[in-house]
């Protein structure tokens, strides 16, 4: 299963440990090594339960790429979605485009899987009786994802997804109450600390519980804006991650002046 280690995907986990759904082999956590430290203590609370393996694989820290230019690889790194503006112009008029979870999630799911479960040699095809089945934590309220998952997934020989939630027809709500009687503690949104699909109210937790997060936020909205950075070349937009078109640091959190569009975009978008 891909495990982004949030209440959708926590939820199926859980599942397959109970045995309400059949039992996975694997989860894989795609690590951007950009989460807030809720997520990383959850994953860890998570593995001591002795469940089914959970493998943890990454490609980098997307931070540093960003204020670099580059990746591991040094080719031009994966951009995320920025808000842009023109200077002084508030607020953000547009977004440039998200290719980060691609690259830092979903492909890297896939090369887990071939990889560690399976022990195929790069470019390598399964063979055999072979086969894949890739859960899903999507609930009934990201529906309309689970399409374009499924196109991209069974694009590949031997490959399908199953969406164990949408089959009980659970809402995120539905797994929020079932986690509650099953987790310690909170079970928190994975995200990255400065990803731009936040809502006020969660740029404000994670100004106040968070601090390291909060700083490593600030640090990569000042960098998205440094004169000459690969992302902001030949724009004639700025670059925030804010939709205020406002640095990090200066934004007033105001829930009442709240837009909550961003959500719509955002479900699921890196494993729940």
């Amino acid at each position: 299963m891909s495990l982004g280690a949030g209440v959708q995907s926590t939820t199926v986990y859980l599942l397959a440990m109970e045995g309400t759904i059949p039992a996975i082999d694997a989860a894989v956590f795609a690590d951007t090594q950009e989460e807030p430290g809720a997520v990383y203590a959850h994953l860890q609370w998570l593995v001591s339960l002795g469940g089914p393996p959970i493998v943890v694989r990454s490609i980098g820290k997307l931070g540093d790429h960003l204020a670099n230019g580059e990746n591991t690889t040094g080719q031009r790194c994966a951009s995320i979605p920025a808000y842009t503006a023109q200077p002084g112009i508030r607020p953000a008029t547009g977004m440039i485009r998200r290719q980060c979870t691609k690259e830092y999630k979903t492909q890297v799911v896939d090369r887990a899987i071939r990889r560690d479960v399976f022990g195929l040699p790069p470019r390598r095809a399964l063979i055999g009786a072979n086969s894949v089945q890739l859960l899903f934590g999507i609930s009934v309220d990201e529906a309309r994802r689970a399409g374009s998952i499924k196109a991209r997934v069974e694009t590949k020989r031997r490959w399908s997804v199953v969406f164990p939630l949408l089959d009980l027809g659970w809402s995120r709500r539905d797994c929020e109450k079932w986690l509650s009687t099953r987790v310690p503690h909170e079970v928190p949104r994975s995200a990255c600390v400065f990803c731009p699909f936040k809502s006020n109210a969660e740029w404000k937790r994670l100004k106040t519980h968070d601090p390291e997060g909060w700083d490593r936020a600030v640090f990569i909205d000042r960098q998205l804006r440094i004169p000459g950075n690969v992302l902001n070349r030949k724009l004639n937009q700025q670059l925030f991650l804010h939709r205020s078109a406002r640095p990090l640091d200066e934004v007033e959190f105001d829930q009442r002046q709240e837009i909550f569009g961003f959500i719509r975009e955002c479900e699921a978008a890196c494993g729940t």
